[in-house]
């Protein structure tokens, strides 16, 4: 008798070790792909690590998961990476969750909060306003809730959930997604599904077919996550962009490019 068990016991740490490890966002934006995730058979593949998108970047970076929902500015600190999946959080309009907030016009702003939450997204920001607005404001990286410091001249990039409660709040509100489209030319891509290893083509193929169920079942979420702050039927249709086909890819080249070309840049995501 406690042979089988230790061979049981044994059995399911086998299970647990080769499951793979992969880094979730509970945003608003990701309840889609997760809702999918969790009603797939591949759900049992997997071991998820809940946390915000920077973190998660930080746990692919040094090796503790295998695959997460990262920004994608940490591509290029990466030592070897695969996007994996046809699907991503990104735009091809406003997006609506990634601003710049102010109480002044941008011309007016003389320091921003940076969003500690997504390296993408602060990254992004630089990108615009040294490209786009041609602004040279103080950057101020922040931690926990810095929200109330934006006032007066003192604007700040907030990202996930928190922007769409700050829509409420400020003045001006430029959209970062909005503000990229209108300066390239092409959509943004704020987070993929990305490994630091291969992963087994059968596991990628059931992972992506679960993204593609989820994004069929955009009722249910909206019925599962009772949000009075935004639409979400609108965000999930309208905002966020879910599918990585060419022109998101070449959006994401292009960004990718601007980081790797600025020294400055690959500083600030390093950070």
């Amino acid at each position: 008798m406690l042979k089988v068990i230790f061979l049981y016991l044994c059995a399911v740490k086998l299970i647990q070790l080769n499951k793979i490890k992969v880094g979730i966002v509970n945003y608003l934006n990701t309840k889609p792909l997760l809702y999918g995730i969790e009603h797939s058979p591949v759900i049992h593949a997997i071991e998820p690590v809940p946390e915000y998108p920077a973190k998660i970047a930080r746990m692919l970076l040094n090796d503790e998961i295998d695959m997460g929902l990262v920004p994608v500015a940490v591509i290029p600190r990466m030592k070897q990476y695969f996007i994996n999946t046809n699907y991503c959080i990104g735009c091809t309009q406003p997006v609506a969750s990634v601003c710049l907030f102010s109480d002044v016009p941008v011309e007016e702003i003389t320091e921003v909060l940076m969003d500690y939450q997504s390296r993408t997204s602060v990254t992004l920001a630089r990108i615009l306003m040294r490209d786009y607005w041609k602004i040279n404001p103080t950057l101020t990286n922040t931690q926990d809730d810095y929200r109330p410091r934006i006032k007066g001249t003192t604007a700040g990039v907030v990202i996930g959930d928190r922007a769409l409660e700050q829509r409420k709040k400020s003045r001006y509100i430029y959209d970062l997604g909005e503000a990229w489209m209108a300066h390239t030319g092409l959509p943004f891509v704020f987070a993929a599904w990305v490994s630091n290893k291969p992963l087994p083509e059968d596991f990628i193929a059931a992972f992506d077919e679960a993204n593609r169920k989820g994004l069929e079942h955009i009722d249910e979420v909206v019925a599962e996550n009772p949000y009075d702050v935004y639409d979400l039927h609108e965000y999930y249709t309208k905002n966020i962009s879910y599918e990585l086909d060419d022109q998101k890819r070449a959006g994401l080249e292009k960004f990718l490019s601007l980081i790797r070309e600025d020294e400055l840049l690959k500083a600030s995501i390093a950070q």
